[in-house]
């Protein structure tokens, strides 16, 4: 492990140049990796893990059309490597438990019955072991229970592998049977490309994941973008000029530079104009939402944003109801304004 001082704190973290891919197709060589579920987090980590030189099946529903000919179309050949999930879950020494936290509460009295002594049960997200009480999911004694949770979403975790820099993860143990969880935990870790590893536990990884999502990370990141357009739009300005300052130049400028360097960098490198405003107005923006923060801390480790998901992802027309919210979203003049925009970047007149 490569000691870092994050800020004054020292954390340990691990790399590949200190665990290296070699190493970790060692500690995996006799195992069988099964992935349980093709939607969000699973296309990503399986390819990775295939293309590292592991043996990965998948576990998907046949009827889930769209997820189905998606492993097909990327490689993967029913009856081969590709199973519905009991039969997967049957086959493999590690399950990767990828499937939506709702999905995972369903699936589980099957993936438990096929679990075997000295399997390792491995997720992406501490939701359902630390929220048992809702979501029924209680792994036996005899297996290994552990985590690797990037953090970026599947799509990026496979477009970060390609492009060589990998997604970081965080990796937890919450139960080592056979006294080689870590090493098999780490190992996946590697294998599924992570940029680097750090520890944490399930409950910190679920409190600051579901915390990070309905805040900076997309709740709160929607709504003050359509706070700051609605404002403009309201004192005349046109749709082009209120998307541009309120979200093109932060996806396709600013956020650039944060991630080069960090926010103090990109502040150098603004006009000093808007060093002075940024500067100013930043702690009043802090004040404003600190209290909404708490709010939302609370809830999540409350279970009640547990409760919320699994009511709402659990309905039987769930599907049709957020498309029916994300249409209203997607049909909104902001982001209506923001397809018009994007049409007009140099990079897709050119198509």
């Amino acid at each position: 492990m490569a000691k870092i001082d994050f800020g004054g704190v020292v954390e340990e973290v691990i790399t590949s140049e200190e665990f290296s891919l070699k190493k970790a197709k060692d500690i995996l060589k006799t195992e069988r990796i099964t992935v349980l579920g093709y939607g969000v987090q699973g296309p990503g980590q399986a390819l990775n893990l295939r293309d590292n030189g592991f043996e990965v099946i998948i576990g998907q529903r046949e009827e889930e059309r769209t997820y189905w000919d998606k492993a097909i179309r990327d490689g993967f050949v029913p009856g081969k490597t590709l199973f519905p999930i009991e039969e997967a879950a049957k086959r493999g020494t590690i399950i990767l438990y990828l499937l939506s936290d709702a999905g995972q509460m369903a699936a589980w009295p099957m993936v438990k019955a096929c679990l075997n002594e000295g399997d390792a049960l491995y997720f992406s997200h501490g939701f359902s072991i630390v929220y048992k009480e809702q979501t029924g999911v209680v792994p036996p004694k005899n297996v290994d229970v552990i985590m690797v949770a990037p953090k970026g979403s599947g799509r990026t975790v496979r477009m970060n592998f390609l492009d060589g820099s990998g997604i970081n993860s965080s990796f937890a143990v919450f139960q080592d049977h056979t006294g080689r969880a870590k090493d098999r935990t780490l190992a996946l870790g590697i294998g599924i490309g992570s940029g680097y590893l750090f520890a944490t536990t399930f409950e910190k990884e679920v409190h600051s994941d579901l915390t990070g999502e309905r805040g900076v990370l997309m709740g709160c990141l929607a709504g003050v973008m359509e706070a700051q357009y609605e404002l403009l739009r309201r004192h005349g300005h046109s749709p082009s000029e209120a998307f541009n300052e309120t979200v093109e130049e932060l996806t396709q400028s600013l956020i650039r530079l944060v991630g080069e360097n960090g926010m103090d960098w990109m502040y150098a490198n603004c006009s000093t104009t808007a060093q002075r405003g940024a500067l100013d107005w930043r702690k009043p923006f802090k004040d404003a939402v600190a209290p909404v923060f708490e709010k939302l801390y609370q809830s999540v480790v409350s279970g009640v944003e547990t409760r919320i998901t699994l009511e709402a992802n659990s309905a039987p027309d769930y599907r049709e109801k957020l498309e029916k919210e994300l249409k209203e979203m997607r049909e909104s003049e902001m982001w209506r304004a923001g397809t018009a925009v994007r049409a007009l970047r140099p990079e897709n007149r050119k198509k």
